[in-house]
């Protein structure tokens, strides 16, 4: 008995480790139900902010056509814009808990399939662009860390402050006219380009250069400067001067040891940044007319088409909430830090 209530060194040191499979499912069940409550939360203020907009939703619908009191009165009754506020609310959470986006009041489809058609061309443009600043990104935020005071270094870390903070729809504008004639402008394929694969996939990467141009020139430098600053916080680390004292070259410590772990911030950084792209893309797809969910975003919010307005924002919004979820629970497996605390 007293083994039991007083158990010995020897018996500690031979007893199981604790088990860490309910703790990782209560965690992973955490951030999921934390992502869906903030989804609940944008589903209430997506419905609600687009109902403060300034016009009218069906004056803006007969713009340019003569419409009388009447008419006008009948299409208010016909989409349910003279029910009581909570009462649009309840209907609209009703058919959205049974997959139902509505109906666009301008185009005359079902949102989802409206969406559906759309979000092809934003995870084309969205997914090159960020392969690309990643890559970029990483690549140059090593070598300015590894570097650090050179040239290389002020010059790199520089140029990315500066298109940081610059506003990605100027940025378009410049571009499209530095490279007036030498790319195309707008739309995604010419109408005259014959329908094979080979030429379709050439005259659309030849209508993404400018959009990509402009979105890789504005994210790739978050990912150079938190590589770096995370490089840097490493290469004054006791196991990196345990590696040269070992005899391993310089360039072999910073891939082998230095960069996987400065990689963690960074990659973290990546999921969490990839529904704020998405979003980010509206003002690039609309600058140059690029047939995405941007440009359907700014389409409806011109015409005032709440449906199409609230379906929208649901996707954009969801896109940054999942990759919010995805990036804590990858960095959890990435990171045993995180696995033991």
């Amino acid at each position: 008995m007293s083994d039991i209530l007083n158990p010995t060194e020897e018996a500690l040191a031979e007893a199981p480790p604790p088990t860490r499979g309910g703790g990782v499912v209560r965690y992973v069940l955490t951030k999921v139900g934390g992502g869906l409550i903030s989804l609940g939360l944008v589903v209430v203020l997506g419905f609600l902010l687009f109902r403060v907009l300034p016009g009218d939703v069906v004056q803006t619908m007969f713009r340019g056509r003569p419409a009388t009191p009447e008419a006008m009165a009948e299409l208010k009754s016909q989409l349910g814009l003279d029910d009581p506020l909570y009462q649009q609310f309840l209907d609209y959470v009703w058919r959205l808990l049974h997959g139902d986006l509505g109906e666009s009041y301008v185009f005359r489809v079902p949102v989802a399939q409206k969406i559906g058609e759309r979000l092809g061309p934003t995870l084309l443009l969205v997914g090159v662009a960020t392969l690309i600043a990643v890559a970029l990104g990483l690549w140059l935020g090593t070598r300015s860390a590894w570097r650090r005071g050179s040239r290389f270094d002020r010059v790199s870390t520089g140029v990315a402050l500066t298109l940081w903070s610059t506003p990605t729809f100027w940025l378009g504008m410049l571009l499209l006219g530095a490279t007036s004639g030498l790319f195309p402008t707008q739309g995604i394929v010419d109408s005259d380009t014959p329908p094979d694969f080979l030429s379709q996939t050439i005259d659309v990467a030849h209508h993404m250069v400018l959009p990509t141009i402009t979105l890789v020139a504005v994210i790739y430098a978050q990912y150079q400067l938190v590589m770096r600053s995370s490089l840097l916080e490493e290469m004054g680390s006791d196991y990196l001067t345990t590696a040269r004292a070992k005899g391993l070259r310089d360039d072999l410590v910073r891939r082998r040891h230095a960069v996987p772990n400065a990689l963690l911030p960074t990659v973290t950084l990546v999921f969490l940044h990839l529904g704020f792209v998405i979003a980010g893309a509206v003002t690039t797809e609309t600058v140059f007319t690029w047939p995405g969910l941007g440009l359907l975003t700014y389409d409806a919010l011109s015409d005032r088409d709440l449906p199409l307005l609230q379906g929208t924002f649901i996707v954009l919004a969801g896109a940054v909430i999942a990759m919010n979820v995805l990036a804590d629970i990858l960095y959890r497996v990435l990171d045993p830090r995180v696995r033991t605390s």
